[in-house]
């Protein structure tokens, strides 16, 4: 099974993720929904999400994202 189906914490904060889990729109981060909210207001975010949508229509599945600034 997939690791992002299995892990307990957070990529991000740490936090357990017994309340939900969500892959990151930047990167490979498996990551909690308080983490994506505070994502979500990121001001790249818009861009990192229609990127992911483009290479999903092209039929990348694995599309790594436009990374995360640190």
């Amino acid at each position: 099974m997939d690791k992002f189906f299995t892990q307990k914490y957070c990529d991000r904060c740490g936090k357990d993720l017994k309340n939900g889990r969500i892959m990151s729109m930047f990167n490979e981060d498996c990551i909690c929904m308080e983490c994506k909210d505070k994502e979500t207001k990121d001001k790249d975010y818009e861009k990192a999400r229609d990127k992911e949508i483009e290479e999903v229509k092209k039929g990348n599945l694995n599309y790594k994202g436009i990374g995360r600034k640190k």
